[in-house]
């Protein structure tokens, strides 16, 4: 059978299961949602943030802690973000709908998945349970705030999140599908056809798109914001909100010392910017070129995308390359000396700000206590019990479960 014949087959088999599966679905009453998320506010039928963070008017490079927020991409309306929470959990998006976008961005999790290095398509199980599919090169970034970016995924690749979101579904190691079998999979769907119709006016002889997907999701992911951890409290003027070691191990991020708050920069806890900091690659593996390679950059060899802390108790193990189990782990490497984990005969454009703080144990205890204070859920959305193909939707915790082995123990 040639290439043609064999997708075609593929194709068939995937629409055959979809229509078993949506089916048994299509009778189900789902409702997009009329209100926006929680910290959003409706304005002319779109959803706005609303934060205290909003009300500051600091000079860009202002130190303080009431500094504003960069844009954020919102303006959708509530239903196309509610659209969007439902294809973010569907497996049916994926080649074999056996795995939906939550499978490596999931909710116990930080919106990473636990594990060191993603696992791809023909994967089973959630989390550092998650086996049996091939390891991809690199860690699954936290979701959290994504909206404020610019530069996605670890090498920067992708300028917005309607192109990042493209990249995950039609690589064929991750979700593997092609926008031929994805809008065939939803066109097929009664269900899906009413809610994108209902959601971005498509006329009813039309057909749902890549567009559409790419832009529910991008809505979805966009309210995906936390911002009122208990160093927000503090910032915002609550004295109260932090222990004195917290207090003292923010002091200690924002001195010119340890230099973390120069990248790390609030309220987001990242400048998006690029980095290279000489993180160490797991044992046997070669240096990751990281966006030298994709941007065909010589002195962006080894460079990164500095990731947000917000959340970062939950998403452990760290870095591109999960090299480090435990936030404990993370300041000691910073601790360690610039480039003193570099493979022998590598020679990287280090970052000026990674230098040898030499630090004393209480103050990198300090350090992580006081990242634990960026740790706020309060805007998770609710997972979905059922989503509209029929197809499981990816286990979850209850209310005030916790994955096991955050990042925040000590070694």
């Amino acid at each position: 059978m040639n290439g043609r014949g064999a997708a075609g087959v593929v194709l068939v088999a995937t629409l055959l299961l979809a229509g078993r599966v949506l089916a048994a679905a299509a009778a189900a009453d789902f409702v997009l949602a009329a209100e926006c998320p929680a910290g959003f506010e409706k304005t002319g039928g779109v959803c706005r943030l609303h934060s205290a963070y909003q009300r500051y008017d600091s000079p860009p490079g202002f130190g303080g802690l009431r500094v504003p927020l960069p844009p954020l991409r919102d303006g959708y309306t509530p239903a196309q973000i509610d659209l969007g929470r439902y294809l973010f959990f569907d497996p049916l998006l994926s080649a074999e709908a056996d795995v939906s976008c939550a499978h490596c961005h999931h909710p116990d999790y930080g919106y990473a998945d636990g594990r060191a290095r993603a696992i791809g398509r023909g994967g089973r199980g959630v989390g550092p349970d998650r086996h049996g599919g091939a390891q991809l090169a690199r860690a699954s970034p936290s979701l959290w705030n994504v909206g404020f970016l610019s530069h996605l995924f670890w090498d920067g690749r992708a300028d917005s999140l309607e192109a990042q979101a493209q990249g995950p579904l039609f690589a064929a190691n991750e979700m593997g599908t092609t926008p031929q079998r994805l809008e065939a999979s939803l066109n097929a769907s009664p269900v899906y056809r009413r809610l994108f119709q209902q959601a971005f006016a498509i006329d009813p002889a039309g057909r749902i798109e890549v567009r559409h997907v790419a832009a529910a999701l991008t809505a979805f992911q966009s309210t995906l914001v936390s911002l009122d951890s208990r160093y927000d409290r503090y910032a915002h003027g609550d004295p109260s909100a932090l222990t004195g070691q917290e207090i003292e191990g923010m002091n200690v991020f924002r001195s010119f010392v340890a230099r973390c708050s120069q990248c790390h920069t609030p309220p987001l806890f990242t400048n998006g910017e690029l980095a290279v900091i000489g993180t160490p690659e797991p044992p046997g593996k070669a240096l990751d070129p990281g966006a030298g390679e994709t941007l065909g950059e010589a002195s962006l060899r080894g460079a990164f995308k500095v990731p947000t802390l917000r959340n970062v108790a939950l998403t452990a193990p760290y870095m591109h390359s999960g090299a480090f189990a435990t936030l404990a782990q993370v300041v000691k490497f910073y601790n360690g000396g610039r480039a003193h984990a570099l493979p022998p005969g590598e020679r990287l454009m280090i970052h000026w700000h990674i230098t040898s703080p030499d630090l004393r144990a209480p103050e990198l205890d300090a350090l992580v206590a006081f990242l634990g204070t960026l740790t706020d859920e309060s805007g998770a959305p609710a997972v979905p019990d059922r989503v509209p193909s029929g197809l499981p939707v990816v286990p979850v915790r209850g209310p005030g479960e916790h994955a096991p082995g955050d990042g925040s123990q000590k070694e």
